[in-house]
């Protein structure tokens, strides 16, 4: 049936016509928007949002949902339920793990922790000397593990870090229980695989959470083929009603191994294909694995190089061949300079969209900056990780420095392409996945305790409202959607709050009263008023 929205306050991310105040939907596609004085004599189901603002749905252009999926199954190591080692090792020991055999728990921040270091094997030993436990930390390339699951991977005094990696050692050369980076696999490749169903039913679970907060197009930044292909799972997931489209880039050593290319994977008129090549170019500044060319604070550490010139050319040769994007995740000054010294010369093959993704780009050298803007490299950037980690970054690179990492304001000002993400669940927040954390996160450049963030980097509310819709669509080149417009998908999002009026230092307290997805609405707090 045709849906008349009425009575609205729409913000369309369309600069031939920015705002709105109806809207009619046929075919889960919008047929007219425009001034309700205007509105044609249609007939079907008047929705009367009364007043309210609708914005386009929200697109994520970097996120991890099965990861996400995943670890809200596991226990929560981040404030507000933890704030000390021993508050973990207390709920790790209570979590039944009877399901998996394994006890898992995520999102810990040793900037959070009172102890002000990462949980070792001898504390985790104490939440269980029978099951191998896991503990991963906020960012995602760092775990901590006990003496159990140690011994499962067969890591000892012996054991030689693998390339990209580190495994963390005492004074006498013993592992502690940390492993860095590519580390991470020797244990992470042990754990049970859960089943096909058991993973549709946590993104079936996931996709409503994401409708609540008005997301309505994802990607997924890390998808692997084996025990199980991504792509066949959210397929799946779209089958049982899993409401979000959803790009996928999969990491190149499964490029590599499958051959996972084809005209019908990369139809990007598909509810899913394979947007790109995912790469790691070096690792996190929280984490001190981020590839820098100065010292961490207090240290002689300066991160650990994942790629190389040689490999980003030969993924991107492939990912010319198929006209897909290759992203490379970059936090480190040198990290990003490889990137955009390998491509400068290059030739870019997409037209449309970046050919080349910078994933975080959180301290670009002003010579990254030139090179980037002039060669057409995206940068996909997440402010909320200053807001919600702001101890570790103090930490590790000063108030100076940090004030000045990812510079949405000077990305913009340069011209180059961007988009806001929030990389869920890869940070200290618990509700990571919130775009409204990250618009305030972007447009005050406050952290969530009060610390100035560099007020140069500000963004306005409608800068962040376009990078989070119309520009990330581009950037993840999805179709007809990101925008309010004739002919393009009915995805919007009815808000409780007039979030271009509120106070800034409120915009993560915004809520959607109602998100729709192709004209369903998926998600509300109460009952619209239809007639």
């Amino acid at each position: 049936m045709m849906k008349i929205i009425c009575n609205a306050k729409i913000y369309t991310a369309d600069t031939i016509q920015p705002s709105a105040t109806a809207m009619v939907i046929e075919g889960g596609k919008i047929l007219w928007i425009g001034q309700q004085e205007d509105l044609p004599p249609y007939q079907g189901e008047i929705i009367d949002v009364q007043g309210k603002v609708i914005i386009p749905g929200i697109i994520d252009a970097h996120m991890h949902p099965i990861m996400l999926a995943d670890v809200m199954e596991q226990v929560a190591c981040l404030p507000p339920y933890i704030y000390s080692i021993e508050d973990i090792i207390n709920a790790l020991a209570n979590y039944d793990a009877s399901q998996r055999g394994w006890l898992l728990g995520w999102g810990y921040d040793e900037g959070k922790l009172k102890e002000r270091r990462a949980p070792l094997k001898e504390d985790l030993d104490r939440a269980s000397t029978e099951l191998p436990v896991i503990v991963m930390r906020t960012c995602g390339h760092i775990i901590s593990v006990n003496s159990k699951a140690l011994a499962i991977a067969g890591i000892t005094k012996d054991t030689l870090d693998p390339q990209g990696g580190q495994i963390d050692r005492d004074e006498n050369g013993e592992p502690t229980g940390v492993l860095r980076e590519n580390a991470r696999n020797l244990v992470l490749q042990h754990l049970p695989t859960p089943s096909e169903e058991e993973i549709v039913k946590r993104l079936l679970k996931l996709s409503q959470t994401l409708a609540s907060y008005g997301v309505t197009s994802i990607t997924e930044l890390m998808a692997t083929v084996a025990p199980i292909d991504y792509l066949g799972l959210y397929r799946k997931a779209r089958e049982k009603g899993f409401k979000q489209r959803v790009a996928v880039y999969y990491i190149w050593e499964d490029i590599q191994r499958y051959e996972l290319l084809t005209a019908n994977t990369i139809d990007r008129s598909a509810g899913v294909y394979i947007g790109g090549i995912k790469l790691f170019s070096d690792g996190s500044v929280s984490g001190r694995t981020a590839l820098v060319s100065e010292p961490f604070l207090g240290s002689d550490e300066k991160g650990i190089a994942m790629t190389s010139k040689e490999e980003l050319l030969a993924a991107a040769a492939v990912a010319k061949e198929y006209g897909i994007q290759l992203v490379v995740h970059a936090m480190g000054d040198r990290a990003i300079d490889l990137i955009v010294d390998t491509f400068y010369e290059e030739k870019a093959w997409l037209t449309d969209a970046p050919s080349v993704r910078i994933e975080h780009a959180a301290m670009p050298s002003k010579s990254a900056l030139q090179k980037a803007a002039e060669w057409g490299i995206g940068f996909v950037p997440q402010p909320i990780f200053l807001f919600c980690e702001i101890e570790s970054y103090l930490e590790n690179l000063g108030l100076e420095k940090t004030q000045t990492l990812y510079g949405v304001q000077t990305f913009l000002k340069r011209g180059i392409a961007t988009a806001l993400s929030s990389d869920a669940p890869a940070t200290s927040w618990a509700e990571a996945a919130n775009p409204f954390v990250t618009i305030q996160a972007a447009v005050t450049r406050t952290a969530y305790d009060g610390t100035d963030l560099g007020t140069a980097e500000k963004i306005s509310v409608e800068e962040a409202l376009q990078l989070y819709t119309v520009d990330a669509k581009t950037m993840i080149r999805m179709e007809n959607v990101g925008q309010l417009k004739e002919g393009y998908e009915a995805n919007f999002v009815v808000l409780t709050d007039d979030l271009l009026t509120l106070s800034h230092n409120q915009l993560m307290h915004v809520k959607p009263f109602a998100t729709y997805i192709e004209g369903e609405c998926v998600f509300t707090q109460s009952t619209i008023q239809a007639q």
